[in-house]
């Protein structure tokens, strides 16, 4: 019997045996986040958008949305307080995310 052709439970309980260091290495590296949630919160408020005025108006609205969700994002993720961020932006100074 192949791998495949075995109960999907089965299949996720070995790898999660075979796999045991790194599925729980969130208890040994705080720096390792306890879910991997991060993109689905991401993507969470453009979806409330989409569902409460029913649709971006244009691909060009769409796209400077994300991009802004986006910049923000990354600079919370830096440890850079996103309002701070925003006056600075409006102020003609706005922070640029560290690289890689």
């Amino acid at each position: 019997m192949d791998g495949s052709s075995r109960p999907r439970p089965y299949n996720l309980s070995g790898r999660l045996r075979d796999h045991r260091r790194e599925v729980l290495r969130f208890t040994t590296d705080l720096r390792v986040p306890f879910d991997n949630n991060q993109a689905e919160r991401d993507i969470r408020m453009p979806k409330l958008k989409q569902k409460v005025s029913g649709c971006f108006r244009s691909v060009e609205v769409a796209h400077g949305f994300a991009t802004i969700r986006s910049y923000l994002s990354t600079l919370r993720k830096q440890s850079v307080d996103p309002y701070q961020a925003l006056v600075m932006t409006f102020q003609g100074n706005p922070p640029m995310p560290r690289l890689a």
